[in-house]
Formats: C-alpha cells, structure tokens, sequence
C-alpha cells in the first residue's frame, strides 16, 4: 500500500489544541473523503530518544495508489482549497512518499 507522509510544525501563531479541533472538524474528514485514500493518521510527537524532536506532527496517508492521489485528488479543486488553508498552518514541513514493506 502506498503512504505519503508528511513531517511538519505548526506555525508560531497556531496552537496545538486549535489545530486538533481543525483536524478533527476538517481536515481528517476531508482526506479520507477523497476516492485514492484509504485512511489518515495524525501523529503528535510527544518525545524522542535522543531528546531532540525535529517535527511535532506526523501526518500518514495510506493511500490506495499513490498516482490516483496525484492525479486525481491532489489537483481537485477541494484538495486545493484545503492546501490554502492548511499551509499557512504549518511551517517546516516535508512530504515522503513510499511502499508499505510489511
């Protein structure tokens, strides 16, 4: 199963109880509404081992093919719509995409 996972911080003036409730209200619903996603999951980073915690959020789609997604949902115009509120959100963030191994 394909993945995109996205690594990012939140923007100074955001904090992480508004961006739960955005989440939880928008943008959880929104993704997994889209035909090439399976399901969403949010990740909040709460620790490191070596102390050190780069990213406060994971975010992981499993996706049931990554080219749907970038074809299809990604250009939608509801997509695009969610990505210019979303963006100013965050900040820092990076984007991965990859196969599920096992």
């Amino acid at each position: 199963m394909a993945k995109e996972i996205i690594l990012y911080n939140l923007a100074e003036n955001i904090t992480d109880e508004e961006y739960k409730k955005f989440v939880t209200n928008e943008k959880g619903p929104l993704l997994e509404s889209l035909s090439s996603v399976k399901k969403f999951e949010l990740v909040k980073i709460t620790g490191a081992a070596t102390g050190e915690i780069p990213f406060k959020y994971v975010g992981i789609l499993h996706l049931k093919s990554l080219e749907e997604f970038y074809q299809k949902d990604a250009p939608s115009q509801k997509f695009q719509d969610f990505l210019k509120k979303w963006q100013p959100m965050t900040s820092d963030f990076h984007i991965l995409f990859g196969e599920e191994i096992y």
